[in-house]
């Protein structure tokens, strides 16, 4: 099994920054990508940052030139350092990761969701 413990999330004002994180452990081969993902009240969750194995990154245009996403391999950790922040950015956030692990029928990808972190941007 491999779980995904997030943290970092809490209370700011527009303008602001916070920086979450989100450390896997467990059964970890390896880490294809991470990301982190978001859900406003009554909107679906999407997509904020990925970043992948081999470094490259994708970010969601409402974010862009605001929030970093990186990583730590040796520590399969993720980070979102989030500058800027604007009350439009209220959400949960959750980590997700794309993990390799092994076992008896051998090597297999999974996706793992953390449990969410409250981000609250005031006006």
């Amino acid at each position: 099994q491999v779980q995904l413990v997030e943290s970092g999330g809490g209370l700011v004002q527009a303008g602001g920054s916070l920086r979450l994180s989100c450390a896997a452990s467990g059964s970890i081969f390896s880490i294809r990508a991470m990301g982190w993902y978001r859900q406003a009240p009554g909107k679906q969750r999407e997509l904020v940052a990925n970043i992948f194995s081999g470094g490259s990154t994708n970010y969601a245009d409402s974010v862009k030139d605001r929030f970093t996403i990186f990583r730590d391999n040796a520590k399969n950790t993720v980070y979102l350092q989030m500058n800027s922040l604007k009350p439009e950015d209220t959400a949960v956030y959750y980590c997700k990761a794309n993990v390799v692990v092994g076992g008896s029928l051998g090597y297999n990808a999974y996706q793992y969701w953390g449990q969410g972190t409250q981000v609250t941007v005031s006006s």
